[in-house]
């Protein structure tokens, strides 16, 4: 079995990454979703497992001493980060691991697994992006105009990522992302060493 490969997906909050990378879980075999560590406590419905590993400050810190972060970052009072066992385990397995992360983190990760996957997911425009954050009412204004400004800054990494996909229909984009997934698993060193047998097939004819 050949090992899986790492698929990192960014966009600026309100693009639909979230909503575009749970249907690409639920519809292709074989690919995993790279659960995130943190420090912070589980808010209500969230399972240990599901949507974070939950430590404490002290149990995350010392996994940073010991390397086991792809990357980790310190946010409002917090800690978050990419495993590092736990995304090579699956990937040692043969799975697929998509891993939803911001560009500063998927910069990090990059330099570490440089064969990674990378994905951007645009908004239809910088209009469309306001207008779906301010239709969420999830937000107070200030944090609206800031998500705002982080996804110009965002905007800006976009060259840095491998494919791109325009958000404007979640079915199309859907098909696109699982395209990218799946074409990933027929790049020649992923399946070279079960090539090679075949070929050996064909040298052995060619000496009868």
């Amino acid at each position: 079995m050949s090992q899986g490969s790492l698929i990192i997906i960014s966009a600026p909050s309100g693009s639909g990454k979230t909503s575009l990378a749970r249907r690409t879980l639920e519809l292709v075999p074989r690919l995993s979703f790279s659960v995130s560590h943190t420090s912070r406590n589980p808010r209500p419905g969230e399972i240990e497992g599901e949507h974070y590993f939950f430590v404490n400050e002290c149990v995350f810190e010392s996994m940073i001493e010991e390397g086991d972060f792809l990357e980790w970052a310190h946010v409002y009072g917090n800690y978050y980060g990419t495993g590092r066992p736990f995304v090579e385990q699956q990937l040692e397995r043969g799975q697929d691991v998509l891993l939803d992360i911001d560009v500063q983190g998927a910069s990090k990760v990059r330099e570490r697994v440089p064969e990674a996957i990378s994905v951007f997911v645009f908004p239809p425009s910088y209009q469309e992006l306001e207008q779906r954050l301010r239709s969420r009412g999830l937000d107070d204004p200030a944090v609206i105009e800031a998500r705002l400004e982080i996804a110009r800054n965002e905007i800006r990494e976009y060259s840095q990522y491998d494919y791109m996909i325009v958000n404007d229909d979640i079915e199309e984009s859907v098909n696109e992302l699982q395209s990218i997934v799946l074409a990933a698993r027929c790049l020649r060193e992923k399946v070279e060493a079960r090539v090679r047998d075949i070929v050996l097939t064909f040298l052995k004819e060619e000496g009868k």
